[in-house]
């Protein structure tokens, strides 16, 4: 479950809390109106806090991961979030539409791994080096780029750099697609388990079913007759 689907959970929840406090709090108490918003605002954060905790204990469960390494991956997962901003902010700033198309898969290929890692926390162990070096390159990388085409004058070394910066650029994008590939490959091999497995119960479906001590030839003996 997404963290979105997460918070909405909480609100459906915490919302009628609050208005059910506030209602305790100012009929039946008597506590005057300000003073019962003023609870049922704690009540509605307590609970809210609460119910965030229920939920990250239910995941690192679900994912066998210890507190520490959880809330490691969340730190990462959110400054992850702010490189992506970054390399965002460059598309006013690439003049000319392969640059654009280079920055464009390299935020989709970074926002599609961040997004896996979201859904499943252990998938961060398969990619660790997509968020502690090859973002940061990415990032690096583009800034670097966006600083020299926006160079007015263009000398011939400034154009070897540029030409460079853009072939690094290249190699990076394919290195984030073998990121992509090792997040996805736990999936994949899950996958083609369960297709053999659903093959093999298909063929063992389809087999007919004999009598004790009948062969194949007996069977088709006894059709033709």
């Amino acid at each position: 479950m997404t963290e979105v689907m997460n918070t909405v959970i909480r609100h459906i929840i915490n919302i009628p809390i609050m208005f059910i406090s506030w209602f305790v709090f100012f009929f039946p108490f008597d506590i005057g109106y300000f003073i019962s918003s003023a609870l049922a605002i704690v009540v509605y954060l307590v609970s809210n806090f609460s119910i965030k905790k229920m939920q990250h204990r239910r995941i690192m469960k679900k994912h066998q991961l210890t507190h520490s390494e959880y809330f490691h991956i969340q730190k990462q997962l959110k400054e992850a979030k702010a490189k992506i901003r970054t390399l965002n902010s460059h598309y006013l700033k690439v003049r000319s539409f392969s640059s654009f198309k280079q920055l464009f898969d390299m935020n989709r290929l970074a926002k599609r791994i961040i997004s896996l890692v979201k859904e499943n926390p252990r998938k961060f162990y398969q990619v660790e080096k997509f968020f502690y070096a090859h973002l940061d390159s990415a990032v690096e990388l583009t800034s670097k780029y966006t600083l020299l085409v926006s160079q007015p004058m263009k000398n011939q070394d400034l154009k070897i750099a540029l030409a460079d910066t853009r072939e690094t650029l290249e190699s990076m994008n394919s290195i984030m697609e073998d990121d992509l590939k090792d997040v996805l490959a736990s999936d994949i091999e899950h996958l083609k388990m369960e297709l053999d497995f659903a093959k093999l119960s298909v063929r063992k479906k389809e087999q007919p079913l004999y009598l004790e001590g009948e062969s194949d030839n007996e069977r088709k003996t006894s059709q033709y007759e």
